[in-house]
């Protein structure tokens, strides 16, 4: 590469030594050669010097103090004088040959004689054809000098301010640019909640609605909707008679454990529950369980209560007994003081006390059990021995294996629709929901006739077992009215569990003002008489006490007891 300059301008010839701070190319001048340049713009010398060329020395650009360029001498023998050293640039006045000559070109003296300049080493070097300084007056009055752009080298330098815009652009254009990513992530994520919401209420409310927990549509409601997901549900039935082997009498309930909402219930059933028997006639609760036994029991609730029991446990008193005391003791909110059964004399403390969390062995369990305080009602009774069922289940093993060791131990004879590994795991699914409180007791009502309302009794049968109420025909068992005119409370109760045991449907007649000494028993129809007769022999009345008569339209016979019933069983 060549890094001289020749500007095409007096000869001289320049080369690049490099760049200053502000990117331009700065240059140096080549040593001259002693060789003979002609300069047309050279002026005659002045008068005295014979045949002698005026030196080159004018450059109308220059500022003043530069050297001239070297001169072409014309002596008086037409010699060649010499050449001396040119900057044009360079200050001082130049000394070439035998003459000297100023800014103007013009000589002002010399020999003759040729002789060359020596060149100052420390000399600066400068752009060729580059302005001196504005303060020369002698360049400013010069000549102008026309110039080419061919004689320069232009060198571009970038601008610092064009490449900060950019840069301000490119930083506003990304900040921009983020901002709007930035919404359009915080409106997806809005978007998403809103629809996570969305998706988990109506989750929620189709689950209460599945599960029947909807406000308004509870165990006792009659919506359509909460019938038909209760009826979807899976459930785990077993009923539970409780035989009194001391007292007599029994006691029944329906433990329920609904493996869809994950609830365990035990709905307590009134001796009074109307049943069709096997011959299709209509029957009690209490007398089908003595009469028909396990397997005729389970049907006719099947067929009332529209439910799949699945097993029989039979559990008698002195059974209970060892189950509570293998639980070790169970812990029960009683409702009343029930006297020890065993004491010899009256007044001694109660066996079990009234209060709550009261803690019961396997005797004192069995007798709260089985207690009912004279002229109470049978449910009572039947509501104090829910409490013990699920104290029992509170305190059973929740482990399947675990709970029927349990029932192994207590070495009875179940029914052989449920075995003892059976028992034992439905007994300990109960147990872990009992722990965990989700576990309810629900009395299920029944009227007077035996038969279960269609807002009551149809709720529990429809939400709690999934199944359809469908009482026994109110025409099918003889509805007996009866009214106390004995003067003993008590004795209103034992006429009604008779009559149920007897297959009749118990109606309240309420208690007489005064006590009459005969009792009477009456029939409106001439079809009822023979089953007027039947009720006063099982409720041990003299048949001349049947008579024809008005009674209630609700009833197929009255009965008022006077002193002379003698009741002959409880």
């Amino acid at each position: 590469m060549n890094d001289r300059y020749d500007p095409g301008y007096g000869g001289d010839q320049y080369e690049l030594v490099g760049y200053d701070e502000y990117g331009r190319p700065v240059y140096r001048q080549v040593p001259a050669q002693q060789t003979q340049t002609y300069d047309p713009y050279a002026q005659q010398g002045r008068p005295g010097q014979t045949g002698q060329q005026q030196g080159y020395g004018y450059d109308p650009y220059a500022t003043a103090g530069q050297q001239p360029p070297p001169a072409y001498d014309h002596g008086t023998n037409g010699q060649q004088s010499g050449y001396g050293s040119y900057d044009p640039y360079a200050a001082g006045q130049y000394q070439g040959g035998t003459a000297a000559h100023d800014s103007y070109g013009q000589a002002t003296g010399g020999a003759g004689t040729a002789a060359q300049q020596p060149r100052v080493a420390e000399q600066t070097a400068h752009i060729p054809q580059q302005a001196g300084p504005a303060d020369d007056e002698d360049v400013r009055d010069g000549p102008q000098r026309e110039y080419h752009t061919e004689q320069f080298a232009f060198v571009e330098e970038p601008d610092d301010n064009s490449e900060d815009v950019i840069d301000w652009l490119k930083f506003t254009e990304n900040r921009t640019e983020r901002r709007e990513e930035a919404r359009r992530r915080a409106r997806s994520r809005i978007v998403a909640l809103v629809v996570v919401l969305a998706l988990a209420a109506v989750g929620g409310v189709g689950y209460l609605w599945y599960a029947g927990k909807l406000p308004g549509l509870s165990s006792d409601g009659s919506a359509t909707g909460t019938a038909t997901a209760a009826g979807a549900q899976k459930r785990d039935v077993i009923v539970v008679h409780l035989h009194d082997t001391k007292g007599g009498g029994t006691a029944t309930a329906l433990l329920v454990d609904n493996t869809t909402t994950k609830r365990g219930t035990t709905v307590l059933l009134p001796n009074s529950l109307a049943l069709t028997s096997d011959d299709g006639t209509t029957t009690t609760l209490a007398k089908s369980v003595e009469d028909d036994g396990s397997d005729g029991t389970r049907d006719a609730l099947d067929t009332v209560l529209g439910t799949d029991i699945q097993g029989t446990w039979r559990l008698d008193t002195p059974y209970l007994q060892n189950l509570v005391d293998l639980v070790g003791n169970i812990d029960v909110d009683t409702d009343t003081a029930v006297p020890d059964p065993d004491a010899k004399k009256k007044g001694e403390a109660p066996l079990v006390n009234k209060g709550k969390a009261q803690t019961l062995s396997g005797k004192m369990a069995v007798a709260y059990a089985t207690y009912r305080a004279p002229g109470e009602a049978q449910n009572a009774q039947l509501e104090r021995f829910g409490q013990v069922l699920q104290g029992v289940l509170r305190k059973l093993s929740s482990d399947p294996q675990g709970a029927t060791v349990t029932i192994q131990t207590l070495n009875q004879i179940l029914d052989p629709s449920l075995t003892d590994k059976d028992l034992g795991t439905f007994l300990a699914g109960l147990s872990d929901l009992a722990k965990g409180g989700d576990y309810k007791t629900d009395l299920l009502p029944v009227q007077g006739d035996g038969t279960l309302s269609a807002q009551t009794g149809a709720g529990i049968v429809r939400n709690v077992l999934g199944g359809t109420a469908k009482s026994p025909d109110k025409d099918a068992a003889v509805s007996v009215s009866v009214q106390n005119a004995t003067g003993v409370k008590d004795n209103t109760e034992k006429a009604r569990v008779v009559l149920l045991n007897g297959g009749f449907t118990f109606l309240e007649g309420g208690t007489a003002g005064s006590a009459r000494a005969t009792s009477k028993v009456t029939y409106a129809d001439a079809a009822d008489k023979a089953d007027a007769t039947e009720v006063a022999k099982t409720l041990g009345l003299p048949a001349s006490s049947v008579t024809k008569g008005s009674i209630a339209a609700s009833a197929d016979v009255a009965v008022v007891l006077g002193q002379d019933y003698k009741p002959s069983s409880d």
